[in-house]
């Protein structure tokens, strides 16, 4: 079951990003966050906040309430806060690392997001083993270069970094459950 919703939530994000960021006039997703589709300002906020980011938060926080294992229920609760809260807290535009208050707490929805799952990444079985490397390590690692990445103001592709962090965070969740 956790399989499935999570398998859902994966395919509703991408879905909704690939929808949301055609829509929006000049929109990158070489460049743009993820976040930056939705900023506030935008004819698009209320739609992405309410109909992409709160569902996929939603949708993850009850496979972090059905996962048999408490890595598992740690990794899709981090990942379900940091849409959450930005479905609440829209980012300013261009997603700037500091802001307005909500940005903010935007931000700090997202380092949760990161660097919590980044946490419980280490937390799941070591067993899934690349060259010798523990997966969920690398994994864990990546996240944490790509959030100091993201921090970076003016750094062109914080698009396509962002995506990859999704990446690794969405499979290494469909991996795990």
């Amino acid at each position: 079951m956790t399989f499935g919703l999570a398998l859902f939530s994966a395919l509703l994000l991408l879905t909704g990003i690939s929808y949301f960021g055609w829509r929006k006039p000049a929109y990158s997703h070489w460049h743009d966050t993820i976040s930056e589709v939705g900023e506030v300002g935008s004819p698009l906020a209320r739609a992405v906040s309410y109909g992409l980011f709160l569902p996929v938060g939603l949708l993850l926080g009850l496979v972090a309430a059905l996962a048999d294992t408490t890595a598992l229920a740690g990794l899709a609760g981090c990942i379900g806060t940091g849409y959450v809260v930005a479905a609440f807290f829209p980012c300013d535009v261009g997603s700037p690392v500091s802001g307005s208050g909500r940005q903010q707490i935007h931000n700090i929805g997202g380092a949760v997001e990161y660097i919590g799952s980044a946490y419980w990444l280490t937390q799941l079985s070591p067993q899934r083993m690349v060259m010798g490397y523990n997966l969920y390590s690398i994994a864990a690692g990546s996240l944490i270069v790509g959030s100091i990445l993201l921090s970076i103001p003016g750094l062109g592709i914080r698009g396509l970094i962002q995506r990859i962090m999704e990446g690794i965070l969405f499979g290494s969740l469909l991996l795990a459950s």
